[in-house]
């Protein structure tokens, strides 16, 4: 399982292409990033410095090299073309127009490279009325329905803590070019790939949309409650509180008898999960007079061990210190010039072996000389680069 031989160019900056992009730089491909000569990617300046890496950087830009270039210059460029010319993917997340106005049209990446998969990462998509927007986080959360599903009724609409837009349409963004990397391998020829937040976004709205999409119905946010079954959420126990998630009628079952409340069992109020979502409250309060009643870890083992899906509510802390998360090696250390910064790792496992990062972080420009002797520069090359200011 690996990308290895792959080469991308990466023109992407802040998360969503980012993102994307250390996906396919985990499993094998060569990712190179191309960044403004000067201050590089913004988020390079962004959150807890470690000397001088930001580990906000460095948790999306890990296995990549670092080339920077002044793109406005022709022999900057041309720098690009030659890069493009040698590549597999090309991904960029740039507004509509603003590669074809640098000289790279889709037109000219065809010449360029006619093998090229090509992904545009946008916001609102490469056409339409809001095509030339600019696009962030939290405003494709708030468009695209998503704020309007969190929160307790009654509450506003709530945005998520982590910006769940840019990382979803980076993981479908990954996912597209594996498909037509995959695609090329039987055809040879390139593609062109448009993956926008905005959509991205709406096919995470699960139930939400369908029940709206067949019913016109718009099912009413419940915070940390499911709108469709009951009981499902967070129950206080003795000392704090803890999540179930009994999700039909046979967990249902399971978790009255683990509880001890077998007699709701043959209560007809709460036969059906309809009538139990009717309820809920009432049903809800049944629960947390017993669960009060014990600590949280106590029925965290009762629950589980009956088969039911329960689990404590943890900071972010306690979810890091946590012997599953920390057995399954969630967070790994990447070896920056400055010294060791903690990022969030690959999740996936190949034959049981999680990927360790091959390559630290890149410090701004690191790699340019190098990439540039790979493509044919040489020493007169790259003085000639130098002394006109490309890199």
């Amino acid at each position: 399982m690996s990308f290895q031989g792959v080469r991308v160019v990466d023109l992407t900056r802040v998360i969503s292409g980012p993102f994307c992009s250390a996906l396919l730089a985990d499993l094998g491909a060569d990712v190179i990033k191309v960044e403004p000569r000067e201050q590089g990617d913004p988020v390079r300046g962004q959150g807890v410095m470690v000397g001088s890496m930001s580990s906000y950087f460095a948790n999306y830009n890990r296995n990549k090299r670092s080339i920077a270039l002044d793109l406005y210059a022709s022999e900057g460029k041309a720098v690009l073309a030659a890069l493009l010319a040698r590549a597999d993917v090309l991904v960029e997340n740039f507004r509509p127009d603003v590669l074809g106005r640098m000289g790279f049209s889709a037109e000219r990446l065809k010449e360029i490279n006619p093998a090229l998969v090509h992904c545009n990462i946008n916001g609102f998509g490469i056409d339409g009325p809001y095509a030339d927007r600019p696009a962030f986080d939290f405003i494709v959360q708030a468009m695209s329905g998503f704020m309007s599903c969190n929160g307790s009724a009654g509450d506003p609409p709530l945005r998520t803590g982590v910006p769940i837009a840019d990382l979803v349409c980076g993981l479908y963004a990954a996912l597209g070019i594996a498909a037509a990397l995959h695609d090329r391998d039987k055809h040879p020829q390139g593609a062109t790939l448009s993956v926008s937040m905005l959509a991205s976004m709406m096919s995470m709205l699960s139930f939400h949309a369908t029940n709206y999409l067949n019913s016109g119905e718009i099912a009413p946010r419940t915070g940390n409650d499911h709108a469709l079954v009951a009981p499902y959420g967070l129950f206080a126990t003795a000392d704090g509180e803890i999540a179930i998630a009994p999700s039909n009628d046979a967990f249902y079952v399971r978790l009255v008898k683990a509880l001890g409340l077998e007699e709701l069992l043959v209560d007809p109020t709460y036969a059906t999960n309809e009538l139990r979502v009717a309820r809920r409250s009432e049903l809800n309060k049944v629960i947390e007079n017993r669960t009060r009643n014990e600590t949280s870890a106590h029925w965290i083992e009762v629950l589980n061990r009956a088969g039911i899906p329960c689990g404590p509510v943890y900071g972010i802390g306690e979810a890091f210190a946590d012997p599953q998360v920390r057995g399954q090696g969630v967070a790994v250390a990447a070896r920056c010039q400055s010294g060791p910064v903690a990022i969030v790792g690959l999740p996936i496992r190949c034959d049981g072996v999680a990927r360790e990062p091959r390559l630290p972080p890149p410090e701004l420009g690191e790699h340019t000389e190098a990439i540039l002797r790979e493509i044919g520069y040489d020493d007169d090359g790259l003085s000639r680069l130098r002394a006109a200011s490309v890199i």
